[in-house]
């Protein structure tokens, strides 16, 4: 092991705890150790690949998709869904956005981790605002499609049910 794959391990640390704290801030199940773990995981299987590549035929992409498989196995564990609607779609994208950063950092492409991580906070707290007023909207949508019948009492509803 070398000094650049203790900074890449670091790096994934940092970077996956920034997204694992905003995940925390925001009151997720997969908060600030569940993403550095990721993160570190993805950087470590990365490293790994690279190292035990040798010989004809052999490629360390087998290894990166197996990760995408994982963390794929991972993001779906944390989708729920109910009568409500599907919970858990933002935290099943940030699993699989943590472990490409985790990735980034374990191949050397520091710049792109950090820069990932930068667009993906800007994502999930810039556009937080913008996706509770969306919500709104499609509520009192939702409302005023349900009250139309009750306008016309004389009228039989024949939609299905």
């Amino acid at each position: 092991m070398n000094w650049v794959d203790v900074f890449s391990l670091i790096l994934a640390v940092v970077l996956g705890g920034i997204i694992g704290a905003e995940r925390e801030f925001s009151g997720k199940a997969a908060g600030l150790r569940t993403n550095i773990l990721i993160c570190l995981g993805a950087a470590v299987f990365t490293i790994i690949s690279k190292r035990i590549v040798t010989g004809e035929g052999a490629t360390s992409a087998r290894i990166a998709a197996q990760i995408v498989t994982g963390v794929g196995f991972l993001g779906a564990g944390a989708i729920i869904q109910d009568r409500g609607g599907v919970h858990g779609l933002t935290t099943a994208a940030t699993i699989w956005l943590v472990a490409s950063i985790g990735m980034a950092c374990g191949a050397r492409y520091h710049m792109l981790a950090v820069v990932s991580t930068g667009i993906a906070i800007l994502v999930l707290f810039g556009l937080s605002p913008i996706d509770r007023i969306l919500a709104k909207r499609s509520r009192k949508g939702s409302a005023t499609a349900d009250t139309k019948t009750d306008e016309n009492p004389g009228k039989e509803d024949k939609s299905p049910q």
